[in-house]
């Protein structure tokens, strides 16, 4: 589903932030700290909520955001990088995009005085950074794992990627290789790369059937590539005799889990990664010293026990589990 209207109306209620495609603009010092955020892609359901959650612990702070949205465009994220570097922000919270471009990043705002902390990935180890926040995508793909091995035994999996290079799906795949080497009542027999997006997952998923490979499991790299896995699925006849397995817990996913279009999701609840990347960003500001890593919680969320997911537009309740912000 594309129901984002409860993020935007969550948005609007606590200020109108500051949005940048790149495009110069005053981050004015008058106001209090001015933030910069750096996200992958707005388009992204995932980037997009934890980007609302940053927003949201702003607010609370009196922090005014400007987000740089480089649409999954490298070249763009240096380009708006440097535009915060010349506003001369008091921080950046960095999406994690690749271990190059990370350590340019960081490099370049220690020359300039400005922290920087990193949400979404761990950066590359030569990269000397302050914080960063993120699933642990090796636990999240054995969890996947487990849950296919217990729920669907003898289960023959396709898994529709998400893209190579940013180093999550690297992870991802040390997890999906572990577990499969410790459930060995299922295996993969195909797996194909997307941009982690609908439209991809859904030609990688036609391409595959039209292929006569046999499968009865799909796991999905996240909910919105789902989407397209289930129009693939229903257009070929395929709906309910494939299970479909994906990760994070959206509103998208949860809604699909309730009509019975998506069997399972390992939900992470992405906006406490948006309220931790800015808290992290808050203490380095203020001279405390946040914690090196912080993993999100991960869990196996299906119809049984769907009033346990945390709702991604859950801010209030990101931002009293991580204990708030001094």
């Amino acid at each position: 589903m594309k129901k984002l209207f409860l993020v935007l109306l969550a948005v609007g209620m606590i200020g109108l932030p500051l949005f940048a495609g790149g495009g110069k603009q005053s981050a004015q010092k008058s106001g209090g700290p001015v933030f910069g955020y750096i996200t992958q892609s707005l388009e992204f359901d995932w980037c997009k909520s934890s980007a609302d959650a940053f927003q949201y612990a702003c607010a609370q702070k009196g922090v005014r955001p400007i987000i740089m949205d480089p649409q999954n465009n490298l070249e763009k994220a240096m380009s708006q990088f440097e535009d915060l570097i010349n506003q001369k922000v008091d921080g950046i919270s960095i999406y994690t995009l690749t271990p190059e471009l990370d350590k340019q990043m960081a490099d370049r705002a220690r020359q300039a005085g400005i922290p920087v902390v990193f949400e979404n990935g761990l950066p590359s180890a030569d990269t000397d950074y302050i914080a960063c926040v993120a699933c642990q995508y090796d636990d999240i793909g054995y969890a996947a794992m487990e849950y296919v091995s217990k729920k669907y035994p003898g289960a023959k999996i396709f898994y529709v990627q998400g893209a190579p290079g940013m180093g999550v799906l690297e992870e991802y795949m040390i997890g999906v290789e572990k577990g499969l080497k410790a459930f060995t009542n299922i295996s993969m027999v195909e797996k194909q790369p997307t941009d982690w997006g609908a439209e991809q997952a859904l030609n990688v998923t036609q391409n595959v059937i039209q292929s006569g490979k046999q499968f009865d499991v799909i796991f999905a790299n996240n909910e919105q590539m789902a989407t397209g896995v289930v129009v693939a699925l229903k257009d070929a006849g395929l709906m309910g005799k494939v299970k479909v397995i994906a990760t994070g817990g959206s509103p998208q996913g949860l809604e699909a889990i309730q009509k019975g279009e998506l069997d399972a999701t390992m939900s992470a609840p992405v906006c406490i990664q948006g309220v931790t990347t800015f808290k992290n960003l808050w203490m380095a500001v203020n001279g405390q010293t946040p914690k090196k890593f912080t993993p999100l919680p991960i869990l196996p969320i299906d119809k049984s026990n769907l009033g346990d997911a945390m709702l991604w537009t859950s801010y209030d309740k990101a931002f009293a589990y991580i204990g708030g912000i001094n």
